[in-house]
C-alpha cells in the first residue's frame, strides 16, 4: 500500500472526479454505507492501491461522501469499497469486498471477471474495473450542431465496432472497430446521403453479460451511463479515448451529419444476483435507490434482463438527465434513442404512470431541446405504448410500419389499407396520441439491429439462430419475411434478381412514407447475418460489414444513394403535415388509384396500389405505382404526360411516359407530372 496522501473535506456537488485547481474532488451518492474507502490504482494492472477511508464526520454531506485530493490529476485512476448492511430480502447489497466503479466515472479501464464480482465476501481487487478522471477541456473549432429537420433526415443505425471491424474495411488494424475507424468512413456516409448515425450503445458495457463461450456484442448491458466503452477506441489512455470520440463528432458535424446515441437507461448488467449478476457498480452503493425491489427484496424485471432501473426515483432521474446532459453539452451528441422507453413510465412498483416524471424532464429540459429524442415505446413486459406515449415532443420507433411492409412486399394478403396509411405517415397509430402529432415524429424503419437483416428478410422463411447457444429458441419467430423457393444463399440468378428488386423495394417504400426513415447498417450492401435474426453474441466476421459487398450481386448502394438524393430534392414527400385525402388550403393531398384511376381495390386479395400526391404549393405531382403480385400490371393512368422517375425493375430513368404504365411484378415505379397543370402557387 502506497503512502496516504493529504487530503481535504472535498465538497458533495458535483458528483463523480472533477479536476479542479491542483486537484480532483471526488464525490459518491451512497445514502445506507456505514463506511466508504476510495482507492487510488497507478495503473490498470495495480492490485496494491492506495487506500483512503473517508471520515463519515468530515467527509460525508448526508447522502454524499465527498474528498479532495491535492495533487491528483488527468488519468488517475480509481474505484471505491463500500460497506454496509447485506440484507437481500430487504433489498440491501452492500459487500465490502468489491472495488466498485463509480456511478459517474466518465472512462472505466481494466479487465475483471464477472463470476468473482457476483461472489459475496470475495475481494475482485486482482480482477476489478478502474474509473479514470477525465477533464471535459476540448477545443471544439467552433463546432456547430447541424440542427437538421427530421423531415429532410435519413438515419443509419450504426454497430461502431462492426462498421469497420472487417479487414475489407481496408484500414490500419490499429483502428479498425473504432471511432477513427468511423471518422475514416465519413465520405462514404456522405456519399450514401444518411444526414444521421445513430451509434449503437458506445457506454462502457459488460461483454461478459452473455451464454457461456459468447460475448455480448450489441452492448445492451451497461455498466454506468458517462464511460465510453473502452473497446471502442484506438488508444486505451482514458482522456485520449475522450478525445478520439469527440473528434469524430467534430468531424461528423463539419460533413454536416448529426451523431445520435442509442441509450440504455432502463437497466444495467448488475442483474439478479441468483442468476449470475455481478455487484460492479450502482449495487453495491445503493441498491435499493437504483433498482425496482419488489416486497421480498427481489428485482423487478420489465426489461426481461433481470433488473429494471428505478428512472423515476428522484436520485435515478437526476442521474439520468446528468447523463444526459454532459453527452450533450461536453460530447457534442444530437439525439438519443431510448431503449425499451416505456420502463421509463414506470414508478417504483413498476406500474405505468400517466406523467412520469422522467420522460417529462427529457421532453423539456433546456439544454435538451434542440436534440431528437426517440423512443423505442415499449418494454419487455408487456407495455407498449405506440399511440399513447408520454411527452409532447417524443420521435416513435414505428414498428407497424416495419411489420406492414414486410408483409405488404412479401406477398401477404389484406394489407393494402395498411400499405396506404404507413405511406402516410401512420396517422391511424400517431393521431391516437394526446399532443398534436406531426409525421416527422414517426421514425419508420423495416429492418434494424434486433431481427433479420434486408437481406435474410428476402432469403430466410425461418430464423438460423442455432449459434446462440439456446436451441433456436430465442429471437421473433414472426419475421414476415420470404426466401422466394430457397432457404437461404443459392446460386440461382431468377431468384437472386428477384431478391435484390424486393429489398430495393423495400427501400423506395421507406424512403416515400411520410416521415424519418431510418437505414440499418449493411443493408445497402446485401449485408447477411445467415438467418440469425438475434446476433448479440456473435463478434464475429459473420456480424461485421463486409466491404466486399459493395460490389457483390447483393449491394443496392447506388440504387439507395440515388433515391435518397432524388427523395431529397422533392418537397411533397419531406412536408410538416400529415397528407389530406382531398385539396385543403393548398396543402399537399393524395388520391388513390387502382389498375384504372379512382378504383383502389382494397380487398383481401389485392395486392397493388397507386397513390397521385399533388402539391399546388410546391407545384408538384408525383404518381407511385406499387405491383407486390407475381405477374405484371398495366396501370392507366389519371392524366397524360408523365416522365418516369425510377422503376425498382429497371433503374432510374427520364422515359416520358404518356397515359398508361405496365409495372413489372414485384416492383414499385415513381412517375413525376412532366406537364405541370399546378398554376396557382402558395
Amino acid at each position: 500500500m502506497s503512502i496516504l496522501p493529504l487530503t481535504q473535506k472535498g465538497e458533495a456537488f458535483p458528483l463523480g472526479a472533477t479536476v479542479q485547481h491542483n486537484g480532483v474532488n471526488f464525490s459518491v451518492f451512497a445514502p445506507k454505507a456505514t463506511a466508504v474507502e476510495l482507492l487510488l490504482f497507478t495503473d490498470a494492472e495495480d492490485v496494491n492501491p492506495t487506500v483512503i477511508p473517508l471520515d463519515p464526520k468530515n467527509n460525508r454531506s448526508y447522502y454524499y461522501w465527498h474528498i479532495f485530493i491535492p495533487r491528483a490529476g488527468i488519468n488517475q485512476l480509481y474505484g471505491y469499497r463500500v460497506d454496509g448492511a447485506c440484507k437481500p430480502q430487504e433489498g440491501f447489497l452492500h459487500d465490502k469486498s468489491k472495488v466498485l466503479v463509480d456511478p459517474y466515472a466518465k472512462a472505466i479501464v481494466g479487465n475483471y471477471d464477472r463470476k468473482l464480482a457476483n461472489e459475496y465476501g470475495a475481494s475482485n481487487l486482482h480482477a476489478c474495473l478502474k474509473s479514470a478522471v477525465i477533464s471535459d477541456e476540448f477545443d471544439w473549432k467552433g463546432d456547430a450542431y447541424p440542427k437538421h429537420d427530421l423531415m429532410e433526415s435519413v438515419v443509419y443505425e450504426m454497430h461502431v465496432r462492426g462498421f469497420t471491424k472487417h479487414e475489407s474495411s481496408e484500414l490500419p488494424e490499429t483502428i479498425r472497430g473504432t471511432f477513427s475507424g468511423i471518422r475514416e468512413k465519413i465520405p462514404y456516409l456522405k456519399k450514401l446521403g444518411v444526414t444521421a448515425i445513430e451509434l449503437m450503445p458506445i457506454f462502457a458495457f459488460d461483454k461478459q453479460d452473455a451464454p457461456d463461450g459468447l460475448v455480448n456484442y450489441w452492448g445492451y448491458s451497461p455498466i454506468n451511463y458517462f464511460a465510453l466503452h473502452a473497446d471502442y477506441c484506438s488508444t486505451q489512455t482514458p482522456q485520449e479515448q475522450i478525445y478520439e470520440f469527440k473528434h469524430l463528432v467534430r468531424a461528423l458535424h463539419k460533413a454536416n451529419i448529426e451523431v445520435y446515441l442509442d441509450v440504455v437507461y432502463n437497466h444495467t448488467t448488475e442483474n439478479s444476483p441468483h442468476s449470475g449478476g455481478p455487484t460492479l457498480c450502482h449495487r453495491g452503493f445503493a441498491n435499493q435507490s437504483y433498482y425496482m425491489i419488489d416486497e421480498e427484496g427481489n428485482f423487478r424485471n420489465f426489461t426481461g434482463t433481470g433488473n429494471t432501473l428505478n428512472a423515476n426515483h428522484s436520485v435515478v432521474r437526476r442521474m439520468i438527465m446528468d447523463s444526459l446532459r454532459y453527452w450533450v453539452t461536453e460530447m457534442h451528441v444530437d439525439g438519443f434513442r431510448f431503449d425499451l422507453a416505456s420502463v421509463l413510465s414506470r414508478n417504483e412498483a413498476g406500474e405505468p404512470i400517466h406523467n412520469p416524471p422522467i420522460l417529462w424532464s427529457i421532453d423539456s429540459d433546456p439544454q435538451l431541446a434542440h436534440t431528437k429524442i426517440i423512443a423505442e415505446p415499449w418494454d419487455a413486459s408487456g407495455l407498449y405504448q405506440v399511440t399513447d406515449f408520454p411527452g409532447d415532443r417524443w420521435i416513435i420507433w414505428n414498428d407497424a410500419f416495419r411489420d406492414s411492409m414486410r408483409k405488404v412486399v412479401n406477398g401477404h394478403h389484406g394489407r393494402v389499407r395498411d400499405l396506404a396509411l404507413r405511406i402516410l405517415g401512420s396517422p391511424n397509430k400517431l393521431r391516437a396520441r394526446h399532443v398534436v402529432f406531426e409525421p416527422r415524429q414517426n421514425l419508420h424503419f423495416v429492418t434494424c439491429h434486433d431481427g433479420f437483416t434486408l437481406r435474410d428478410l428476402v432469403s430466410y422463411n425461418e430464423k438460423h439462430n442455432y449459434e446462440n447457444g439456446e436451441d433456436n429458441r430465442d429471437g421473433n419467430s414472426q419475421n414476415f419475411s420470404n426466401n422466394y423457393g430457397v432457404e437461404g444463399e443459392t446460386d440461382d440468378q431468377e431468384i437472386i434478381e428477384l431478391r435484390n428488386r424486393q429489398m430495393r423495394n423495400f427501400f423506395t417504400l421507406l424512403m416515400i412514407s411520410h416521415g424519418t426513415p431510418m437505414i440499418s447498417m449493411g443493408d445497402e450492401m446485401g449485408k447477411t447475418q445467415f438467418g440469425n435474426n438475434n446476433a448479440y453474441c456473435h463478434d464475429q466476421p459473420f456480424n461485421w460489414l463486409d466491404w466486399n459487398n459493395l460490389d457483390s450481386e447483393y449491394s443496392n448502394f447506388d440504387f439507395l444513394s440515388q433515391l435518397i438524393n432524388t427523395l431529397q430534392q422533392i418537397h411533397i414527400f419531406s412536408h410538416h403535415d400529415f397528407f389530406n385525402g382531398h385539396e385543403k388550403n393548398g396543402n399537399p393531398y393524395v388520391n388513390f388509384h387502382g389498375v384504372s384511376p379512382k378504383q383502389p381495390d382494397w380487398g383481401y386479395y389485392s395486392q397493388s396500389l397507386a397513390c397521385e400526391f399533388i402539391a399546388k404549393k410546391y407545384a408538384e405531382h408525383y404518381y407511385l405505382i406499387v405491383n407486390m403480385y407475381n405477374e405484371p400490371l398495366e396501370f392507366h393512368l389519371p392524366a397524360e404526360n408523365w416522365n418516369l422517375v425510377l422503376d425498382t425493375y429497371s433503374g432510374f430513368a427520364q422515359n416520358s411516359v404518356k397515359n398508361t404504365y405496365v409495372a413489372h411484378s414485384h416492383s414499385c415505379v415513381l412517375l413525376k407530372k412532366a406537364v405541370l397543370q399546378i398554376t396557382n402557387k402558395t
